[in-house]
């Protein structure tokens, strides 16, 4: 069992920066590949990033490469998501998410969500 809590999102000015948490429970956290979401008002759930177990593979949106960045401390049972250069449409709610093998929509492990919001 594994439970997620987002933290770190806000109201930022386009341009800005923002570094979303994500803290997880469970003894085996370092076992479950990590990923963040994000919900727009009106639009469906759609994958920012995933990482494997170790950190050592990540995998980006592509209109997301080189301006966001996916990272994961294992010894804090911790994964980040670093957002450089925000545009108003990143406004969303962004949600992290585990699972034993790969994330996907269906996964079993979800937070709560936290608010991104930016202003253009």
């Amino acid at each position: 069992q594994v439970q997620l809590v987002e933290s770190g999102g806000g109201l930022v000015q386009a341009g800005g920066s923002l570094r979303l948490s994500c803290a997880a429970s469970g003894r085996t956290f370092s076992s479950y590949a990590m990923a963040w979401y994000r919900q727009a008002p009106g639009k469906e759930r759609e994958l920012v990033a995933h990482i494997n177990w170790s950190g050592s593979r990540a995998y980006y949106a592509d209109s997301l490469k080189g301006r966001f960045t996916i990272a994961r401390d294992n010894a804090k049972n911790t994964v980040y998501l670093q957002m450089n250069s925000l545009k108003p449409e990143a406004t969303a709610v962004y949600y992290c998410a585990a699972d034993p093998v790969v994330v996907t929509m269906t996964s079993p492990y979800w937070g709560q969500g936290t608010q991104v919001t930016v202003s253009s």
